[in-house]
């Protein structure tokens, strides 16, 4: 888009999905295969996005795998994971099979359990303000369970009340978290819908004034968790796991390395997430947040050596993930994925998630332990990287081997290859 031109495009919502395209590619100068990309991206799916977001004009296909070998609580378990990211879906596929002598993975949950704060202002008085919202326990739980019926008929509704004085740079404030078992819903909308239908009694009850209703992405009342035992002989022996604790203990310890070792355990939790239609940002805050509820950001998962030498690895985390509403209902992939799972509760669905990340992690750990973190990564990266320089068909096997046996994985070495190739030398 040139300097010259402009984001304005009057009534772009009021037009359907074409002509939304057309008016884009005018404004932004796109050629007609970029256009026509465009189109193809969304075939057979764009009445579909039109309705999940604003302004639609195409789709953007993300990979969907399956990753193979995991037991979860001695269930076999297929699990699609959608993400562009090589060697994410191999990597839980190895520590999944390395883990199957001792059971795979067991976890537990704590119970879909969803806040929503109410920030109270104005008050000289915010600790009495406190426990004057605690005495109207009993009309709370009757504003919130009558605000969603359906959900109180499903086992779900209002289960407690929390109030916290929080002190800030404009002084303190009194918070309401209203505590909320959300069943198989993911609860956002529950949870707000609670909160608002609240905030003007207790504005009343107390003479406080209230400003944000809204549910916390801090779901640590939502917890799954996993864990599970890698023998030494599927480890590579003492020496490698030695040096995976070392590893983690590093992560532990220091910011810089727990922001990456965290992100790749979310590499194999946000895959699951997206693919089942659920909110991948949600969880990701969840994650992060929870992983320096202590005031200090360290690692998501826990390693240590049992009595018998192995591998022991867990990892706990807030996981509040659903199967109805949203995309995950309207969506076709994530009802199909849903399907290859063989899921019928979201609590479900959220111990294979954490097992997947717990997988995740040691798949991590092993290769920066032993050949390093490159050598499997590029290795399915060279597909990626052939498939940039423009081959095509039979030459992109052909450029990505040949990157592979050289051992480096660049975009210039795959240009100079596909010349080659092309012309016959």
């Amino acid at each position: 888009m040139s300097d010259a031109t402009s984001s304005r495009i009057e009534g772009l919502h009021k037009m359907t999905p074409d002509a939304r395209l057309e008016a884009v590619a005018r404004q932004a100068g796109l050629d007609n295969e970029m256009v026509a990309n465009l189109k193809d991206a969304a075939k057979g799916h764009i009445e579909l996005a039109d309705r999940l977001v604003e302004n639609a004009v195409s789709a953007m296909a993300i990979p969907v795998g399956i990753a193979t070998n995991m037991i979860v609580d001695g269930r076999d378990v297929l699990v699609p994971m959608a993400t562009e990211e090589s060697s994410v879906i191999a990597a839980v596929c190895n520590a999944a099979k390395r883990c199957r002598p001792t059971g795979g993975f067991v976890t537990s949950a704590s119970g879909p359990v969803m806040a929503a704060q109410i920030q109270l202002l104005s008050a000289s008085d915010p600790e009495n303000v406190r426990l004057k919202v605690f005495e109207r326990m009993e009309e709370i739980r009757e504003i919130c369970d009558g605000t969603d019926p359906l959900l109180v008929k499903f086992g779900g509704g209002f289960r407690d009340l929390e109030v916290r004085v929080v002190e800030t740079a404009e002084g303190p404030m009194t918070i309401v978290h209203i505590l909320v078992d959300t069943r198989d819903a993911m609860g956002a909308n529950a949870v707000n819908s609670m909160a608002e239908a609240l905030a003007p009694k207790l504005a009343e009850w107390t003479g406080a004034r209230t400003l944000l209703r809204i549910l916390s992405n801090l779901a640590d009342r939502r917890v799954a968790r996993a864990r599970a035992v890698w023998p030494l002989d599927e480890i590579g022996g003492p020496q490698v796991r030695d040096d995976m604790l070392s590893a983690y203990r590093f992560a532990d310890a220091d910011p810089y390395r727990a922001a990456t070792h965290n992100k790749g355990i979310m590499n194999g939790v946000s895959a699951v997430v997206l693919a089942t239609g659920n909110d991948t940002r949600a969880i990701e805050a969840g994650a992060h947040a929870y992983a320096a509820r202590d005031g200090h950001y360290r690692s998501m998962s826990r390693w240590e050596m049992d009595a018998d030498g192995n591998l022991v690895g867990s990892l706990e985390m807030p996981m509040a993930v659903g199967l109805i509403g949203g995309a995950t209902k309207i969506h076709p992939t994530a009802q199909a994925n849903l399907k290859v799972l063989g899921v019928e509760t979201a609590d479900r669905l959220a111990r294979i998630i954490v097992a997947v990340g717990l997988a995740q992690n040691f798949g991590a750990l092993r290769a920066l332990a032993t050949t390093g973190i490159q050598k499997g990564h590029m290795a399915l990266h060279a597909q990626n990287v052939a498939l940039m320089v423009g081959a095509v068909g039979e030459e992109i096997d052909a450029v990505a081997n040949e990157l592979k046996a050289r051992g480096v994985v660049r975009q210039d070495l795959a240009e100079d290859i596909l010349t080659k190739l092309r012309a016959g030398t």
